[in-house]
């Protein structure tokens, strides 16, 4: 593939060395440079054993980061352009990462093989040496005596599955074992429901509906079409290997207290729990839990999360928009022009783009290819940071058939195309490529037309969480507009808003004050008044749900001053001072609105009864007017307090009755 060292170092602002054959005659170029222990890429990844296994003899302790070149950009017929796309991907690959966290799981080979006929059988034969099976066979269960039995089997319909690899619980309904007084045909004894067991992994053959939402995300959990021996065989090999300790990455890091769920068993933010393609997120009180054996690291809960309670780990939202940073200020820097990201993922688009230039016409110069684990990873928060550092364009390449459903990605895009919109940059920035066909992902690319990016492209560094990060990506591609403005209306559903209050109905009760999350929603410990603070809102629906009245509203947008604006005030009223103490305690209306219904309409607020006065007082006050008038709820003259006397005077009457009706006759 062509080289062009100059073009690269004009990037990528680091000791630059091209090769011919680093990896062979050239070799001693590698350990010279290697040797040193400093930072060090190298731009090959076929290779990259051979070159960590020489490090690691000599002695290395620091890690070398490996970046593709050939296959994204020199294997092109645009190859003689790619320098600056070259300095890009490697300044991305320079940038420090950090490792996530990992959870173990223990499977000690138990197998539970669900199917509807003799190929369930056949399964558990192929298994039978190397794991613990059991076969559950679906009624009626009608299959043909097999020759020996050397695994229980059983009839029965699973009614509910939960778990992971190493430890599902199972209910099954119609449970029968099999008899050995079988001759034609396997019999079974007596049924019962409701029959409880455990496994460590479950092969399903029934060619049904799966056990578990996205089944195929589920840990130890496979699922095939038994019409097809050849991806039966396969589960049954995968299935053989599933024993001992497995290990993957904890994907999402959660931070409870910043969670917007619940508050006293209101309903708030649910955005999580609808997007969640593998049920592992469940409500907790007044957040949700995420179970980290279960999920599947889509990220869509990440991306979606207003707050940041739940953030992805693989790698967190600040170092993935600095990889975007690094790349666009180096493909700048080196001349490059209408920079296009092509964000995909290792499993599926990294082949894709594998085979268009190993046998098509590779990627176009000014595409840039940006791989992350998941694609459904991405929030605003990276959009709005690589349309800010310059991009023309944003495509995000899924295959035709997704391994789960992109609603989370789908919202996210609207979201941002409403605020490219808004700001000038024009519609259809961003946009999906759905295709497992190499040339149609070439045509896509082609049939997009250069647009110009942001007229003064950012270089800010983002640094904090994740809303941090939105916040300052949002700034600066407001700055970098064509045409800026400071507020942008946005979807229902977007992280960002205002509120607004019905001020005919508002009572000031303040529950909403109490139910924010975030401190958006604001009161006055000396006066009756609510405040808003736009910044902070996340748009959650707490204090909507929270509010008696129903007088609050959602206001779904982004306005760019907000961060910059003081606290808004949405309503204020004059205050109710004490007729005691003058203390004010209250709103002058609503007390007014209580005394207005209750007075005389009521036998225990009557004119002459004082006790209208009690309303108008303050909590304190209250209490010594109660007990200076000695008031009763049910408005009897209050009793005198009992004495030892009066106790010795009721028992002697007491006495005295009983010795009278003792003595005598009527």
């Amino acid at each position: 593939m062509p080289l062009n060292p100059d073009g690269i170092r004009r990037g990528c602002r680091h000791e630059i060395a091209s090769a011919v054959q680093l990896c062979g005659h050239e070799i001693d170029r590698f350990t010279n440079v290697a040797s040193r222990d400093t930072p060090l890429t190298v731009a090959c990844t076929q290779q990259a054993a051979l070159f960590t296994d020489i490090a690691t003899e000599m002695g290395r302790t620091k890690p070398i980061q490996f970046v593709n070149v050939r296959e994204p950009a020199g294997w092109s017929n645009e190859g003689e352009r790619a320098a600056a796309k070259m300095a890009a991907l490697l300044a991305a690959a320079a940038e420090p990462t950090s490792e996530p966290g990992t959870i173990d799981f223990e499977s000690r080979g138990v197998i539970l093989i669900y199917g509807c006929d003799e190929r369930a059988i056949e399964a558990g034969n192929l298994l039978k040496d190397h794991l613990d099976v059991t076969v559950l066979i679906t009624p009626p269960a009608e299959v043909a005596l097999p020759r020996g039995v050397d695994f229980p089997t059983a009839k029965g319909k699973i009614r509910s599955a939960r778990g992971h690899l190493g430890s599902f619980e199972l209910v099954v309904d119609e449970f029968a074992e099999s008899t050995p007084s079988s001759r034609d045909a396997l019999n079974f004894g007596s049924t019962r429901s409701n029959a409880r067991s455990t496994c460590d992994i479950i092969l399903d053959l029934t060619g049904s509906v799966a056990l578990f939402p996205a089944g195929n995300l589920r840990e130890g959990y496979l699922r095939e079409d038994p019409g097809d021996p050849a991806s039966t065989l396969r589960a049954v090999m995968k299935a053989r290997d599933l024993v001992g300790t497995f290990r993957k990455p904890r994907y999402i890091s959660f931070e409870a207290k910043a969670c917007a769920h619940s508050r006293s068993q209101r309903p708030g933010c649910t955005r999580c729990l609808d997007l969640c393609p593998a049920g592992a997120i469940t409500p907790s009180g007044n957040h949700v839990s995420i179970d980290p054996h279960i999920c599947a690291g889509c990220g869509q809960c990440a991306a979606a999360c207003p707050t940041g309670a739940a953030s992805y780990a693989l790698p967190p939202a600040d170092e993935l928009v600095r990889r975007l940073r690094a790349m666009m200020v180096a493909y700048r820097d080196a001349g490059g022009t209408h920079p296009m990201l092509l964000v995909h993922d290792d499993l599926h688009g990294t082949p894709l783009i594998e085979c268009l230039s190993r046998f098509g016409d590779g990627l176009p110069a000014h595409v840039l290819p940006f791989a992350v684990n998941e694609t459904t990873q991405v929030g605003l928060e990276a959009i709005a940071g690589a349309f800010a550092y310059g991009a023309s364009r944003l495509q995000f390449l899924l295959p035709s058939k997704q391994r789960h459903d992109p609603t989370g990605l789908r919202q996210t895009i609207a979201f941002a195309g409403s605020i490219l919109t808004g700001l000038g940059f024009g519609p259809d920035r961003v946009s999906t490529i759905e295709t497992d066909d190499p040339d149609s992902l070439l045509d896509t690319l082609r049939g997009a037309a250069p647009l110009p990016g942001a007229s003064r492209p950012a270089s800010f560094r983002p640094i904090g969480t994740k809303r941090d990060v939105l916040r300052f990506a949002l700034a600066e591609l407001h700055r970098a507009a064509p045409k800026p403005i400071d507020i942008v209306a946005l979807p229902p559903g977007a992280p960002l808003g205002a509120v607004e209050i019905d001020d005919a109905n508002c009572t000031l009760c303040l529950s909403c004050v109490s139910a924010c999350p975030t401190h958006a929603l604001r009161d006055d410990p000396e006066r009756p008044v609510l405040r808003f603070v736009e910044d902070a809102c996340v748009q959650c629906g707490l204090c909507q749900a929270t509010c008696p009245e129903r007088a609050v509203t959602l206001i779904p947008r982004v306005n760019f001053g907000a961060a910059n604006t003081p606290a808004r005030v949405l309503k204020e009223e004059e205050p109710f001072c004490c007729i005691r103490c003058n203390k004010p305690f209250g709103v002058r209306s609503t007390i007014e609105r209580m005394i207005s219904k209750l007075n005389g309409k009521h036998w225990m607020y009557e004119p002459s009864a004082r006790r209208l006065d009690a309303v108008q007082m303050c909590g304190d006050c209250r209490v010594i007017f109660a007990a200076e008038q000695s008031f009763e709820a049910s408005g009897k003259a209050a009793p005198l307090v009992r004495t030892t006397d009066d106790y010795h005077r009721e028992q002697a009457a007491t006495s005295f009755a009983e010795t009278k009706l003792g003595g005598g006759g009527p």
